[in-house]
């Protein structure tokens, strides 16, 4: 640890490949062009033109006869202040499952009402299923194992419509929605429509609007409409403990 101490700069940070601050990375993606040495130079300039310095091609694979698929591994000089970057207000003191539980009992002393799906056209549920099904996912159990909630999962293809209409029938303290189609940013506008129809149907302040997803981030979710946003690595645990503090804030306030 010391040798990491005397090295490591965290108003400098850098990425870290084979020594500290060696700003090493690697980018992947596909071109429109056949597998030959040509598309492999024009995949080095594309890397150079994004600030790689000297880019070296790890793999190229050709998808069909006229897509391939590169792998560039190369340095870049750029650094970020890591001192100054703030929290997300998603992150908060970690809580387990019991601790929740608890938490939720002593603050708000009932079930917290939750529904869960993946709207619009989207078929995919191993996202809000990671998050509701009691399984869970990888070691972290589902809301649905939880005692104080009661959770809805509603699975795929949910209209906007139909997602508003059973919320306000299950008088719902949570919507998670979970988006996994992201080409052309179908989900950005499946997801502003669901907030423009809780407004239309005065609900959107009685809820709260949690959207989650490879491509979600807690700032797209802001500025989107919502309470909150979970992407890759966030877990059912997290999901709960966010929704129970700002339940118990809310509670507060009024």
């Amino acid at each position: 640890m010391s040798g990491l101490e005397s090295t490591l700069d965290l108003k400098q940070l850098r990425p870290y490949g084979d020594t500290m601050n060696d700003g090493k990375v690697q980018i992947s993606f596909t071109l429109p062009v056949t597998d030959d040495d040509r598309g492999a130079t024009a995949a080095k300039q594309l890397a150079m033109s994004m600030g790689i310095q000297n880019p070296q091609l790890a793999c190229r694979r050709p998808l069909d006869k006229e897509f391939t698929f590169y792998i560039i591994y190369g340095g870049i000089s750029n650094s970020v202040d890591y001192t100054q970057i703030k929290p997300s207000e998603t992150e908060g003191e970690s809580m387990s499952m019991e601790e929740i539980d608890a938490y939720i009992r002593n603050k708000i002393k009932r079930k917290i009402i939750v529904i869960g799906a993946s709207t619009g056209t989207d078929a995919h549920t191993v996202g809000i299923d990671a998050i509701l099904n009691r399984k869970g996912f990888a070691g972290h159990y589902g809301l649905e194992r939880y005692e104080m909630f009661e959770t809805h999962n509603l699975g795929s293809q949910v209209t906007n419509e139909d997602f508003v209409s059973i919320a306000k029938k299950l008088n719902a303290d949570i919507l998670l929605v979970s988006q996994t189609v992201t080409q052309k940013d179908v989900h950005i506008q499946n997801l502003t429509e669901l907030v423009e129809l809780l407004e239309a149907e005065n609900i959107r302040h009685k809820v709260i609007l949690v959207c989650g997803g490879a491509r979600i981030t807690h700032e797209l979710a802001k500025e989107l409409g919502y309470d909150a946003g979970f992407g890759t690595g966030k877990y059912a645990e997290d999901v709960a403990a966010f929704a129970a503090r700002e339940l118990v804030q809310r509670e507060a306030n009024r």
